[in-house]
């Protein structure tokens, strides 16, 4: 005897007419979204056709994994029928999701308090542009907490966002109500495992398209400075940390086996043939390139801070740290250095780093000119405290004298990223923006 939950036929078919409706229905509503969206900002124009609607029954909310926005159309039926604006909202902070990268950095900082901040900067250059039909009833609530947190940081990007919810103490309690206050859409589909179907490199276009065709649609100034500042944070270059520290290695023998260039055939044969003779002997050494000598130059004025410091270092201490990086030998310099060279730490084995780390106290404090750093190493040289110097890392928020020589060496001036360009730097310097994404990730 079938029951009603038994594949009646004669349930089923109202129950499918009605899942069908609000497929229908949910479709028709997030298509007025899309137009409305259009008719009022044209620079979205590619971004929004490169998503694509698919309607997913009993999910219970919004999702996208980059190339489709998924929605529950009950779900989202009723969210209409309490605020007609809901739609819009929502496909708006979807579209703003994708179009500032959020997705792509999700699982490389820490993804709660990311996710949390995405959705922050979203709901800020939403609330900013003031679209007409897109007011919701928490408006008013969202737009003074992201008030009160812009006093405090400045632009709403993620990454600014995401700084302050982890260095302002900002509690549980406290994250938990910006959650409901600010949650839209879910980012399950942003998890690491999860193929995103449209790239980090296609999005980068569509986003450097938006910007372009932002300016030429705002005359050159929009009302949303959160927009702005999150799509040049979204587009500009990114150089892994990793990548740029292995412009200061160099070739060197080191003494280890060579298995590159052993022939283990006549080694074996040897043993085989005359006992424990081989023909041949494994070379003792090989060309590597690793890092011997180099300066670590930290800026401890006061701007500074030494929570900032630590995490360089660490970062550094984690890339450097590796077994094939440092050869067996090496000659570091740390040198903390306000307005005037404070101190000098002489490093020469991972040891010594390890000890530098959880013993040091920074010393300085004082304003900040780059200059002492650059006039000690020149001396260090001539006392021949080095035989090949590579380079010179300085860490510092760049706010300093430079010098006006460019020195024999190479030199990278690494800054905290605090989602614009960074200072200028000298022609001869390399520039690098050390950001969340760099100083947790694992190197």
């Amino acid at each position: 005897m079938n029951s009603l939950n038994q594949n009646n036929p004669v349930t089923e078919r109202p129950a499918k007419r009605q899942a069908s409706k609000a497929v229908s229905l949910g479709k028709r509503v997030m298509n007025y979204a899309r137009d409305s969206i259009l008719v009022n900002m044209r620079f979205l124009d590619v971004a929004i056709s490169a998503l694509e609607l698919q309607a997913i029954e009993g999910t219970g909310g919004f999702a996208s994994n980059g190339a489709k926005i998924y929605f529950d159309p009950v779900f989202l039926l009723k969210k209409y029928k309490e605020e007609p604006a809901f739609a819009v909202r929502m496909y708006l902070h979807i579209l703003f999701h994708m179009i500032f990268y959020h997705s792509f950095r999700f699982d490389k900082v820490d993804s709660e308090a990311f996710g949390l901040a995405a959705d922050m900067a979203a709901e800020a250059a939403v609330l900013e542009l003031e679209m007409p039909g897109m007011a919701l009833l928490r408006d008013e609530q969202a737009k003074t907490k992201l008030d009160a947190i812009r006093q405090e940081i400045g632009a709403l990007t993620a990454d600014k966002i995401y700084r302050y919810l982890k260095n302002f103490n900002v509690g549980a309690e406290e994250r938990k109500e910006l959650s409901v206050l600010f949650f839209m859409d879910s980012h399950e589909m942003w998890k690491r495992g999860e193929e995103l179907t449209i790239s980090l490199e296609q999005w980068k276009k569509l986003s450097e398209r938006v910007q372009a065709d932002l300016k030429s649609f705002s005359s050159g100034k929009t009302k949303s400075e959160s927009l702005e500042k999150s799509l040049l944070e979204a587009v500009k270059d990114r150089y892994p940390y990793r990548e740029l520290l292995r412009k200061f290695m160099v070739m060197n023998e080191d003494l280890q086996v060579n298995d590159d260039e052993f022939d283990y055939i006549y080694y074996t044969y040897g043993l085989s043939r005359y006992g424990n003779m081989p023909l041949v002997e494994p070379l003792e050494y090989k060309d590597s390139r690793k890092i011997r000598e180099f300066v670590i130059a930290i800026d401890t004025s006061a701007s500074c801070r030494g929570e900032l410091v630590k995490s360089f270092l660490q970062k550094t201490y984690a890339l450097l740290s590796g077994e094939d990086t440092f050869f067996r030998k090496m000659n570091v310099h740390i040198i903390q250095c306000d307005h005037q060279v404070q101190r000098d730490t002489k490093i020469t084995s991972g040891e010594d780093l390890d000890f530098f780390l959880s013993h040091e106290k920074l010393t300085g404090f004082g304003s900040t000119d780059f200059r002492p750093v650059f006039a000690y190493v020149d001396e260090l040289l001539k006392k021949g405290e080095f035989e090949n110097l590579k380079g010179l890392l300085y860490f510092t928020d760049g706010y300093g004298v430079y010098p006006g020589a460019m020195p024999p060496y190479e030199v990278m001036f690494v800054f905290p990223d605090q989602g614009d360009e960074g200072p200028e730097v000298p022609p001869w310097a390399v520039k690098v923006l050390l950001d969340d994404e760099e100083m947790e990730g694992e190197g």
